[in-house]
């Protein structure tokens, strides 16, 4: 349907209004009535086919007493009092047509800021590159007002960046001299220079988009609250005419109940309200994917947190190296870092980032041999390295056993082996911390009414009943795996609505069990995002609670609006039903009773 259809449906309808107001002051009544059903008609009959298509599917809805007012005014006789229905019903379908393209300002806001270009440095000199020619490695100029185009790194003193459009904080944050920056971002300070991390098409702004416009685009039909009591205020309004019709003798009471029955833009509000809420929650830095699942986050009451990535950072950190005599910190990480390169564990890639940031020149790696999730043993300049967990390089090398060095380390510490020609080296410390905000989230999710908290996490139960105990979750859950995920989301469901929030693709199967499904940061995994109904745009958790505040008040007002609509609308057909509602008064006291509710609606944009 044309954008403009809108627009050319409620012109014709008050077209046909003044054209008629004319005849008849004019004293050409029969021609006013003419004008009047003329311009009733073809509202009529784009209601007849729209309610066609809602009965193939099954829905019955409230605008079916639109189109019985809109008919009976025709047949009684009442042209004008049809004509004032058609103009309500087009001046919802307009009116919502706004109010959606207002609602959905933040997620269009997204789309506009996706940068074009980039000023790469090249040689000794700048050049201007598409945004799909950086590679990472590149070093990018980024001036101030400039969007970021890609992930990378700060180099330089630091940056100031406006995150507004990712996480909704106003106040800029100072990135400091390699710290880590986000595409989409705007510099608000000095010009500094970027160190790309990752192309354009794999980088924050860049996942977000797509799943914006996965949103804008989503086929998924919107919840219609209002649809719920159709049959019901269907019922009631047809027997109240009935009976004004029979004690009454007279038609037109009949008539007058169904003008003021006919709540259209009452049930356009309810979406109104709802697409409103999604904006809402876009600006907090949370993305829910249609109507639907901002009506079902806001009856959520358990939360199942997987551990790796939601509640702690996802990347282990080096905390402490522990080194045996004649060898120090800095050889250790060097030689078990220049020996990983030759593997694609994620603890290899956290001992190369860190020795490279600390200026530790790695050697290339010969003779490598991967044992996969145990260890990896090679040649580093003319030396036997070996790397991994304490067992297996304690059976390769024997001699002192690597736990000797464990004495007070944090039981979930994450602990390397380095032997060094047939010597236990040393051990590297590592640690995928907890987030700073992770007890602040939890307790921000029971402010807003989530009873029970539940983590599960595939890691061993131990590592995940320290993270568990510390936080204070109701029930903790380790050792499993996707499956036994389901099962506990399964397990959970029998007591009321579940939301279940992970990052990884063996959480995916579990947040597609789940009644709301919620995927941590757009960098996730593609299948985490795409299984789940909610994606936090950024690496925060924050924002979570938030999205759960507003998607009850969102449906606090829809209800309002659901509830004051058509308890007015009962009232004016009591009125009516004895006679004290003309048809043409009528319409007209619904239509502002309309107007009103959706207004209301739009209080959920605040």
């Amino acid at each position: 349907m044309s954008r403009l259809f809108p627009y050319m449906l409620i012109a014709v309808a008050l077209l046909g209004v003044a054209a008629g107001a004319a005849l008849s002051w004019w004293g050409l009544d029969a021609f006013a009535g003419t004008a009047w059903t003329v311009a009733t008609l073809p509202v009529l009959v784009t209601l007849l086919l729209q309610i066609a298509v809602s009965l193939r599917r099954g829905d019955v809805g409230l605008d079916l007493v639109a189109a019985l007012s809109m008919s009976a005014a025709l047949v009684f006789g009442e042209p004008l009092a049809g004509n004032v229905v058609a103009v309500m019903y087009a001046g919802g379908q307009l009116l919502e047509t706004f109010a959606q393209g207002r609602a959905r300002r933040e997620m269009t806001a997204l789309l506009g800021r996706v940068a074009r270009t980039a000023m790469r440095f090249q040689g000794s000199g700048l050049e201007e590159v598409p945004i799909a020619a950086i590679v990472p490695g590149d070093r990018l100029l980024i001036r101030e007002g400039e969007v970021l185009p890609v992930d990378g790194r700060v180099a330089g003193a630091y940056a100031l960046l406006d995150l507004s459009a990712l996480t909704g904080e106003s106040v800029p944050q100072r990135i400091a001299s390699g710290g880590e920056a986000l595409s989409g971002g705007t510099s608000t300070g000095p010009a500094f220079e970027l160190i790309a991390t990752l192309p354009a098409a794999e980088s924050t702004y860049a996942g977000i988009v797509r799943l914006v416009e996965a949103a804008q685009h989503s086929k998924a039909p919107m919840v219609r609250i209002a649809d719920r009591y159709a049959m019901g205020f269907l019922a009631l309004t047809l027997a109240i005419a009935g009976v004004a019709w029979m004690g009454s003798q007279d038609p037109l009471r009949a008539l007058a109940v169904l003008v003021v029955a006919t709540p259209c833009p009452l049930i356009l509000a309810v979406p109104v309200a709802i697409i409103s809420g999604m904006s809402r929650t876009a600006r907090a830095g949370v993305l829910v994917k249609n109507g639907g699942v901002l009506e079902a986050l806001a009856g959520i009451r358990t939360a199942i947190l997987d551990k790796t990535g939601t509640l702690t950072h996802g990347r282990a950190v080096i905390t402490d190296i522990r080194a045996n005599d004649g060898f120090s910190g800095a050889d250790i990480l060097r030689l078990a870092a220049s020996l990983d390169q030759a593997s694609g564990h994620v603890i290899a890639a956290a001992l190369i980032e860190t020795a490279t940031s600390r200026g530790l020149a790695l050697s290339a790696p010969t003779n490598t041999s991967e044992t996969p999730g145990l260890g990896i043993e090679g040649e580093v300049d003319g030396r036997r390295i070996v790397v991994g967990g304490d067992g297996f390089v304690h059976r390769r090398v024997g001699g002192v056993d690597p736990r000797t060095l464990h004495a007070g380390l944090s039981p979930d510490a994450m602990k390397v082996a380095v032997a060094v020609d047939g010597t236990i080296a040393g051990v590297i410390v590592l640690e995928d911390r907890v987030r700073e905000d992770a007890s602040a989230m939890l307790a921000s999710l029971r402010q807003v009414g989530i009873r029970r908290i539940v983590l599960a996490s595939g890691d061993r139960l131990d590592i995940v009943r320290a993270v568990g105990e510390r936080l204070g979750v109701d029930l903790i859950l380790g050792d499993l795996g996707p499956e036994d995920k389901v099962a506990a989301v399964r397990a959970e469901t029998a007591a009321g609505p579940v939301m279940m929030v992970g990052d990884g693709v063996n959480d995916a199967p579990a947040l597609a069990a789940a009644d709301v499904g919620v995927a941590m940061g757009a960098r996730g995994t593609a299948a985490s995002s795409e299984a789940a109904g909610v994606v936090i745009l950024v690496d925060e958790l924050g924002p979570l609670a938030k999205a759960i505040f507003i998607a009850r008040r969102t449906r606090a007002i829809a209800l309002q609006s659901v509830f004051a609509g058509l308890g007015l609308s009962i009232a004016a057909m009591l009125v009516a039903a004895f006679g004290y509602l003309p048809p043409v008064q009528g319409a007209l006291l619904q239509e502002a009773i309309d107007v009103a509710v959706i207004l209301n609606a739009l209080r959920a944009l605040r």
